[in-house]
């Protein structure tokens, strides 16, 4: 069964927006495909896009976003970094998403294997140093590792979610009215969500 296109993304509440994530994952188990675009909506997206979603997750081959939730052009606003963190560069582009896309959900999705994330407990755990600028790009995720540290489970997961939460966390609480605004008028919400590698399957754990 092909999946069809998503509603505009200023039409739908938050609620129908992460609802339709979460049947975008379904059909993505499923081993259901998107039908390709027709050109009448790439000519309509080459006017003006209306995402229903930001989505803030990390550079990992593995872990696309449209192919996790089963959606075509133009109804995901991306930002992809390794470790999903977000800097200036990141945190401008959501907040372009919200004030001028209007997209009533922004999600950040960690996954299982972060490579970034197990770089940053390196530093933590074995005092490593990595060459280049990756040492400086995993900073940001080493509060997490620590904060995750003495938690029963995988380790790394713990870390992962933990990394997921302070940036939900920074984005609800410690961000410009821009974002602020709107998620206390309820026309926005910020979700944290875990992809795991092995099933595919999408866990949003951290939700307002």
């Amino acid at each position: 069964m092909a999946v069809p296109p998503a509603p505009p993304g200023k039409d739908l509440t938050p609620d129908q927006a992460l609802d339709l994530l979460r049947q975008g994952n379904a059909t993505f188990l499923r081993g259901e495909e998107v039908t390709p675009p027709s050109a009448k909506r790439r000519l309509a997206l080459a006017a003006a896009q209306e995402p229903f979603a930001a989505y803030v997750t990390c550079s990992d081959s593995r872990v696309p976003p449209e192919l996790l939730f089963g959606r075509g052009l133009g109804e995901l606003f991306i930002i992809r970094n390794a470790g999903n963190t977000v800097d200036t560069v990141a945190l401008g582009s959501i907040e372009y998403a919200v004030a001028v896309l209007q997209v009533p959900l922004v999600v950040v999705m960690g996954h299982e294997s972060c490579g970034a994330v197990k770089a940053a407990s390196d530093v933590v755990t074995n005092n490593a140093i990595f060459p280049g600028s990756i040492g400086p790009m995993v900073e940001p995720i080493i509060p997490a590792v620590l904060q995750a540290r003495g938690q029963p489970g995988d380790s790394l997961e713990n870390a992962v979610r933990q990394n997921v939460r302070r940036v939900v966390r920074q984005l609800r609480e410690h961000t410009d009215p821009i974002m602020l605004d709107p998620q206390k008028e309820g026309r926005l919400k910020v979700v944290g969500a875990y992809y795991s590698l092995g099933t595919g399957r999408v866990d949003f754990f951290d939700l307002p």
